[in-house]
C-alpha cells in the first residue's frame, strides 16, 4: 500500500485496474461512529484478487456495469436501514467511478425506509387512546413516496463526502413502451456518465400501476432486479451485478445445510433442480426474481453476478474475477472449467488412485518417485518462469520479503527438491511393514502392519517448494492427496502439479494428487470426513483454530515457529554466538530459525550477553527486549513475548535460571523447537525433560528441526500437536497400522476349545 502525494492510497492490483481510495474527511467521516473502516477491509480483501478464476475472464472487458441492490442488503431485519452496507457500497462505486468505469446504480429500499418514517409520524400524530386501537397497515404507494425522497437524500449525502456527484430517475414500466423515451433515457444517461455522475435508478412504485410479476417477453420490467436486466440491455451494460443478502445462488434454500451454493448457472441443467426459498423478507422480489432477470439478460449476451450486498467489497473483487456469487452467461454451457470435479469426486479420485498405488510393487512405488525427481529437473525453466511471474506479482503487491524469500524458487532449490525425491525413493518400503506379531494361539497368528491414512488434504503457505515435498511423502507413503497452496504461489504450484502428475503412470493417474484452485471449494471439502482422513493446515493458530472449528475431519495442527534458545550460565560462549548466528540468519523466514533469545542473567555480568548482542547486530537483527532485556539493554520493547518474525529480528530476554527459561518457553512458546546451550550437563538434562515442545536440542541450532535433516526425506510440516505425530512429520507420520490375522479355521464359540497363548514372534517369519 503507498501512500501518494495528492492524499490518495493506492493498492497494488494487476487486473484491470489500479484501486485508489482518497483519504478525505468525508470518508472518515462517513464510518466514524464505530462503523467498519472500509478501507482496512478493502487492503486485507486485495491479498486475493490475483486469483482470477477463468469462468471470470470477461470482467477484464467491463467498462460500463450495473448494479442493483436490494432493499434486503438496504435495510436491517429491523427495516431501518443498513447504514455501514450502503456507506461500504457509496465506497465501492465512487473507486469504480474513479477509475473510469461508468457505473449505474439501481437500488431498492424506497417503500421500506418511507414505511419507517411513517410509522413514526403515525406515533408521533397519536393519542394514548389512538394507540390502543388496532393499527392497519400503511399504503404502500404513500410509502414509497416518502422513502424515494429520503433515500435520494441520503445516497447524496454519502456520494457527497465522497466527492462524487449522484443524480436519481425515476421510471415506471410504460414509459419503455415509448421508443422516444427509451432514447431520450438513453441519451441522457451517457451525458451523466460522460461528466463522472453516478445515474441511481428507481421504480417510482408511488405511481406505478403494475400489478402482476414481470412473466411477459415485452421487456417491461415489475420490480427493480427486472427493471435492471432491463436497463442494462437498453444501456448496453458490459455487466450486471444482482447484489442479494446470500453469497448467490444455491441448489435449494441457503439455510438448508445440504444446498450448495452454484458458482456458474447453467439454465438447461438448474433450472429443474433448484428449489427456492421465500421471496425477499421486504422487497417484492427474492431469489427467484434475480434468477428470471439473470437469465433474460444473460440470453441477450449480458454476463450478470449474482452475489453478497453484506461483504464490504464484492463488487470490486468480482471486477477482479474471483470466484465469488454466482454467474450466468450466455457460454456458459461451453466453458471447459464447468466439467471440473466437485470436491467430492476430486476426493473420491483420489482415494481410488491411492488404492491403485498401494497395489503396486515397491520397485515401481519407487520408479514413480525417481521419475518426479527427473521431471522437475527437466522442467526447470518453465517451473522458473511460472515461479518469477508469481515474485514479480509479490513484489509489485509489496509483500513482505520474507514471504518473497520462501516463494521464490531457486535452481539450487530445485536441485535440492529433486534431491530430496530421490532420498525418499531410495529409503526402506514404509507401506506393509510388519511392525508386530503375536501368536495368539496355535496357528493363529496376529500381524500389525504399517498402512497409508488414505486421502490428505494439505492447506499450506507460500512455498511452492512444499508442495514437491509434500506430493514426494504422498507417493512414498501410498496417500492420495489434495493440495490448497498460498494464492501468491498460484502459478508456481500449477506448474509443479503438472511436472508432478505428468510422471504417475495411467495405471495409477495423475488424479492421485488433486490440487485446489480456490478456497471456496475448502468448505466443501472439510465436510468429506468419509473420504478425506487427514487435514493439514501449514500456517497460523488462527488457521488451524478455523480449520478445527470447520470440519470433523481429524486436523494435525502446525502452527507457529516461535522457537527459542536459552544460553545458560556454562555456555561456552563461542559456541552460543555460532549456535545463535545460524539459528537466527542461515534462513529467518523458516520456522525453526531462532525467535527468542534467552540469557541466564550471570552473563550480563560476565560480558557473555554483550557478545551475543553485537554478534546478531554484526549480522544486520534488529533486536526487542522483552520487560527486564529492553530496560537492562535500553532497547524498544517487544510488542508480543509470543511472537514469529519470520526475518531479520527477535525478541532477547534475561532469565534468572533454567527454570525460569523453561517457564518462559512454555507459557510463551509454541511447542515448535527449543534449545539450550550450557557445558552443565544436569541442566541440560533437566531443560530437555521439562521443555514441553516437539523438538528440544543441547548444544545444536534449531535449524536441524527439518525432516530431511532428520533423514525423513522430506516432510508435511512440523508438527506441535500431541496426537499421532509430533515434530517434523515425514512418512512415517502419514502411516497407521492395520491388524492382519492368520488362522486355520478357528472360532470363538465362547473361547472353548481355544488355548490362548500371546506369544510373541519374530518379525520375520
Amino acid at each position: 500500500m503507498e501512500v501518494l502525494q495528492n492524499g490518495f492510497t493506492k493498492f497494488a492490483i494487476t487486473k484491470p485496474h489500479e484501486i485508489t481510495v482518497p483519504l478525505t474527511n468525508g470518508t472518515k467521516n462517513l464510518f466514524a461512529n464505530g462503523t467498519t473502516n472500509l478501507l482496512n477491509l478493502i487492503a486485507e480483501s486485495y491479498e486475493d484478487l490475483s486469483n482470477m478464476d477463468p469462468s471470470r475472464a470477461f470482467v477484464n472487458k467491463v467498462k460500463r456495469l450495473i448494479v442493483k441492490v436490494g432493499t434486503a442488503v438496504v435495510t436491517r431485519s429491523d427495516g431501518r436501514l443498513a447504514l455501514g452496507r450502503l456507506g461500504a457500497l457509496c465506497e465501492q462505486l465512487k473507486e469504480l467511478n474513479l477509475q473510469g468505469y461508468e457505473v449505474i446504480l439501481v437500488t431498492s429500499g424506497a417503500v421500506g425506509l418511507g414505511r419507517q418514517r411513517l410509522r413514526y409520524r403515525r406515533l408521533a400524530n397519536s393519542s394514548f387512546s389512538d394507540l390502543q386501537k388496532p393499527q392497519g397497515d400503511l399504503d404502500g404507494k404513500a410509502c414509497a413516496a416518502v422513502g424515494q425522497s429520503s433515500l435520494m437524500a441520503l445516497y447524496d449525502t454519502m456520494f457527497s463526502q465522497l466527492d462524487v456527484t449522484s443524480s436519481q430517475l425515476l421510471v415506471n414500466d410504460g414509459f419503455f413502451k415509448d421508443a422516444g423515451f427509451r432514447k431520450q433515457l438513453s441519451e441522457t444517461v451517457s451525458a451523466l456518465l460522460e461528466s463522472r455522475v453516478i445515474p441511481i435508478f428507481n421504480e417510482n412504485d408511488a405511481v406505478s400501476t403494475r400489478k402482476a410479476p414481470y412473466e411477459d417477453s415485452s421487456g417491461i420490467f415489475w420490480d427493480n432486479d427486472s427493471l435492471a436486466g432491463l436497463l442494462a440491455l437498453e444501456l448496453k451494460a458490459d455487466l450486471l451485478v444482482l447484489l442479494s443478502d446470500v453469497e448467490g445462488l444455491y441448489s435449494g434454500p441457503p439455510n438448508d445445510p445440504s444446498s450448495k451454493l452454484i458458482h456458474t448457472y447453467i439454465k438447461e441443467k438448474h433450472q429443474s433442480e433448484i428449489t427456492f426459498g421465500d421471496k425477499s423478507r421486504l422487497g417484492r422480489g427474492g431469489m427467484t426474481a434475480k434468477v428470471n432477470a439473470a437469465v433474460c439478460a444473460a440470453h441477450a449476451g449480458i454476463p450478470v453476478i449474482i452475489t453478497s450486498g453484506y461483504a464490504t467489497d464484492n463488487i470490486i473483487r468480482v471486477l477482479q474475477g474471483e470466484k465469488i456469487g454466482t454467474v450466468f452467461h450466455k457460454d456458459a454451457h461451453l466453458w471447459k472449467n464447468l466439467k471440473e470435479e466437485s470436491a467430492h469426486e476430486m476426493a473420491v479420485a483420489a482415494r481410488n488412485s491411492s488404492r491403485r498405488l498401494q497395489a503396486l510393487k515397491s520397485e515401481e512405488r519407487r520408479k514413480i518417485l525417481l521419475a518426479v525427481a527427473d521431471a522437475l529437473e527437466k522442467n526447470q525453466n518453465m517451473i522458473r518462469l511460472e515461479n518469477e511471474a508469481d515474485v514479480a506479482d509479490a513484489v509489485a503487491a509489496g509483500y513482505d520479503k520474507s514471504l518473497i524469500s520462501r516463494l521464490t524458487l531457486t535452481p539450487e532449490k530445485i536441485s535440492s527438491l529433486a534431491k530430496s525425491v530421490r532420498v525418499l525413493a531410495d529409503m526402506e518400503e514404509p507401506v506393509g511393514q510388519i511392525l508386530k506379531r503375536t501368536e495368539l494361539a496355535d496357528e493363529l497368528v496376529l500381524e500389525k502392519i504399517s498402512s497409508p491414512l488414505g486421502v490428505l488434504l494439505i492447506i499450506f503457505e507460500s512455498r511452492p517448494d512444499a508442495l514437491v515435498q509434500i506430493a514426494a511423502l504422498a507417493i512414498r507413503s501410498g496417500n492420495g492427496l489434495l493440495l490448497k497452496g498460498g494464492k501468491e504461489a498460484r502459478r508456481s504450484n500449477a506448474a509443479l502439479h503438472k511436472v508432478i502428475t505428468s510422471a504417475i503412470p495411467d495405471t495409477v493417474s495423475g488424479k492421485l494428487i488433486g490440487l485446489v484452485t480456490s478456497r471456496d471449494e475448502i468448505p466443501d471439502l472439510l465436510k468429506l470426513d468419509d473420504v478425506i482422513d487427514l487435514v493439514v493446515p501449514r500456517g497460523s493458530n488462527k488457521l488451524v483454530s478455523q480449520i478445527k472449528a470447520s470440519t470433523k475431519i481429524p486436523v494435525l495442527g502446525h502452527a507457529d515457529g516461535i522457537c527459542h534458545i536459552y544460553v545458560d550460565k556454562a555456555a561456552n560462549i563461542d559456541m552460543a554466538k555460532q549456535i545463535v548466528k545460524d539459528a537466527k540468519t542461515d534462513y529467518p523466514a523458516a520456522c525453526n530459525a531462532m525467535e527468542t533469545l534467552l540469557v541466564h542473567k550471570d552473563l550480563s555480568c560476565t560480558g557473555g550477553l554483550n557478545e551475543l548482542i553485537l554478534e546478531l547486530q554484526r549480522e544486520g537483527v534488529q533486536l526487542y527486549g522483552g520487560p527486564k532485556a529492553s530496560s537492562m539493554l535500553n532497547i524498544a520493547e517487544a510488542s508480543s513475548l509470543h511472537h514469529e518474525y519470520s526475518s531479520l529480528a527477535c525478541t532477547i530476554e534475561v532469565v534468572e535460571d533454567v527454570f525460569a527459561a523453561i517457564d518462559h518457553i512454555n507459557k510463551h512458546g509454541s511447542a515448535h523447537t527449543e534449545c539450550i546451550i550450557t557445558e552443565d550437563s544436569e541442566v541440560a538434562e533437566t531443560f530437555l525433560s521439562q521443555v514441553d515442545s516437539a523438538a528440544v536440542f543441547h548444544n545444536a541450532s534449531t535449524r536441524f528441526c527439518d525432516g530431511a535433516r532428520f533423514g525423513l526425506g522430506a516432510e508435511v510440516g512440523i508438527s506441535t500437536s500431541r496426537i499421532h505425530a509430533r515434530g517434523p512429520v515425514g512418512v512415517e507420520g502419514l502411516l497407521t497400522n492395520k491388524w492382519i490375522l492368520r488362522g486355520s479355521g478357528q472360532v470363538v464359540d465362547g473361547d472353548r476349545g481355544i488355548n490362548y497363548t500371546h506369544k510373541e514372534k519374530a518379525l520375520k517369519a
